[in-house]
């Protein structure tokens, strides 16, 4: 059979959207069109001009780039699909970034031939309705809406966070958001943040960044209270802290993915504030 490698474009995105329901993935236009924003999205098309694969890099701003949403149509598995568009991420970075993805239990084996090693693994955690908890601790500060002038804060906090700047991300991603919050201390200063991302089925709840646990269940509750719907959260199996706070608010560990790392040993330095991925996509 013969597959034409393409770069996705805008026009492209019902035919991701379509190919990620096929292997019963929920991405929708709202997040196709950050990654396209903060990367590039890279697949394949069959004779007749269907997508049958797709592979999303997201560089960020110095040596850290993620690599998601790699998806091979179940008709066209068998022609080493998943490995030509896992290549050509990784070929369009520099052979200094460490590129992380978090892998499928199919995809591992490709990935660890490929050069990819565990260095952790994340925690999905899934509810059918948010059940409102009690903090363990009085929070003395503020949580606030988002304002334009918080960004800096923001990008400085994320970034020792998750151990790379991603600031053009970020600005996509706080336009795409549900609800965006800030979380400043008695001297105004800010010391966490939280999203909120709509999609087709879950509300997603990160990144969620935070100096304590503690911090991290006051953000939580704050998006998620009220919320009707079914809601979804991914966290660095670090923050073990994190998970009988969601097992008390309605969450259950649905699946624990294996975050894999290229040209580099570990995760780039990160100071442990990080409680909750943006997405698996995102690293």
């Amino acid at each position: 059979m013969n597959f034409e490698l393409t770069l996705f474009t805008s026009s492209d995105i019902q035919g991701l959207i379509e190919l990620s329901a096929s292997v019963g993935w929920d991405y929708d236009a709202y997040e196709i069109e950050t990654i396209m924003a903060a990367g590039r999205i890279v697949g394949h098309k069959n004779m007749e001009g269907k997508i049958v694969s797709s592979a999303a890099i997201i560089p960020y701003d110095t040596n850290v780039a993620s690599i998601g949403m790699v998806i091979v149509h179940e008709q066209c598995r068998g022609f080493g699909l998943g490995r030509i568009v896992t290549q050509a991420c990784i070929d369009s970075v520099s052979a200094e970034t460490a590129i992380m993805l978090v892998a499928t239990k199919e995809g591992q084996p490709l990935y660890q031939k490929m050069g990819f090693t565990t260095v952790e693994h994340v925690h999905k955690y899934l509810a059918d309705k948010y059940v409102e908890t009690t903090s363990e601790a009085d929070f003395l500060g503020t949580i606030k809406e988002f304002q334009e002038q918080d960004f800096e804060q923001l990008a400085q906090l994320d970034a020792a966070a998750f151990g790379d700047s991603r600031r053009i991300f970020l600005r996509k991603r706080i336009q795409q958001s549900q609800r965006c919050v800030v979380v400043k201390n008695q001297d105004n200063q800010m010391i966490g943040y939280g999203l909120t991302i709509a999609g087709p089925i879950y509300l997603l709840l990160g990144p969620i960044v935070a100096p304590s646990k503690e911090i991290a269940h006051h953000i939580i509750n704050e998006l998620a209270k009220g919320y009707q719907g079914k809601l979804r959260i991914d966290c660095p199996s670090v923050q073990k802290e994190l998970g009988p706070i969601l097992q008390q608010s309605g969450f259950t560990m649905a699946a624990t993915p294996p975050v894999m790392i290229r040209n580099a040993k570990k995760i780039p330095p990160r100071n442990q504030t990080l409680y909750a991925l943006a997405a698996q996509a995102f690293g």
